[in-house]
Order: structure tokens, then C-alpha cells, then sequence
């Protein structure tokens, strides 16, 4: 586990417990997505970093950015994290409050990444498939990625599932170099 994974988990932890009190899960969902957005800009970041500004001053900066997009409560999470030196966290943060909401709600977010197009009827059966396997809800998504040669990776929480032709011969390539 990284050492930022453990510095934002409570951070994460809180704004989900605030979320699901408040009944703002998918409000949360959406702050923390533009805080992550606005945190990862090269101009915020650098701006953030600066020994110029002071920690209130960047909680000022970075809200005004936000501004109609944080509620309240989100506007104090920002000074929370700008006041603990935090601010850098925001993409684990989101990451971890993720993970938590599809904890709770029984889910699970599942990615196929394939050589080619996947029609619908092998993204119902790979969903299918994936709740069985995990007992959880699967929301999919699907991308391509030519550089796989042929077949796909499925890759759902911490399960990797590697049935791409590049996968098989990185393998094999493995084996004959051993």
C-alpha cells in the first residue's frame, strides 16, 4: 500500500461518512471528480506547490476555482486538506471515496480492454460472468487498445484477467528467458 493510499484514506473515509449522513453520495462523487480534475491541472499544481501562497491562500485560490461546482461542505474539505498540507492527495482521495460508495452499494467497476470493438451481447456475458464470479454488481465499462495484437484484459477491482494476445506472449517470452 503506498504511503499517499494511507495518508488520504481518512480523509476519504470522512467525506464518505459526511456523504452517506447527508444522503450526498453522488454529490460527493461529483466534487471530489472536479476537486481531482482542478488538483491535477500542471497550472493548479504548480500554484498549490508555491511557498508564495499561504495555506489559506491556496484554500481561497483552489475554491474560487471550484466556485458552483463544491458545495459548502466541500469548500471546508478543501481548507481541512489545504490546512493539513493535503491538497496533493485529492486524486487518492477520490480514488478511495470511490471504491468506498461501491463498497457500500454492492458494486463493482469492471473495464474490458480489447484489441477490437466488443459488441453488447460479449459485454452482457462478460458482465454476467463477473457478477457471478465476485457476487457484486458489475458496472462496465469497455475500451480498445490496438497494441493488445488480439483478445482482451478484463480488469475489475483488484482482478486481472489477461487473455490478450500481447499478455500471452509477454508469458512466453518470460518462460523462454528463464
Amino acid at each position: 500500500m503506498s504511503e499517499q493510499a494511507t495518508a488520504a484514506r481518512p480523509y476519504a473515509r470522512a467525506a464518505f461518512e459526511v456523504a452517506v449522513a447527508g444522503g450526498a453520495q453522488q454529490q460527493w462523487t461529483d466534487m471530489l471528480a472536479f476537486m481531482e480534475v482542478v488538483a491535477g491541472d500542471p497550472v493548479m499544481r504548480a500554484l498549490l506547490d508555491s511557498p508564495v501562497l499561504s495555506r489559506q491562500q491556496a484554500a481561497d485560490l483552489f475554491i474560487s476555482v471550484c466556485e458552483g461546482q463544491v458545495s459548502e461542505q466541500g469548500a471546508n474539505f478543501i481548507r481541512l486538506l489545504a490546512e493539513n498540507a493535503r491538497m496533493h492527495l485529492l486524486g487518492e482521495i477520490a480514488a478511495l471515496y470511490r471504491q468506498y460508495r461501491a463498497d457500500a452499494e454492492g458494486t463493482v467497476d469492471a473495464e474490458v480492454i480489447s484489441a477490437s470493438a466488443v459488441n453488447e451481447a460479449q459485454l452482457a456475458s462478460i458482465s454476467t460472468a463477473l457478477k457471478r464470479r465476485l457476487g457484486k454488481e458489475i458496472r462496465l465499462a469497455s475500451r480498445i487498445d490496438s497494441s493488445l495484437i488480439g483478445g482482451a484484459v478484463i480488469r475489475a477491482g483488484d482482478l486481472v484477467i489477461d487473455g490478450s494476445v500481447r499478455g500471452r506472449l509477454d508469458k512466453l517470452s518470460a518462460a523462454l528467458a528463464h
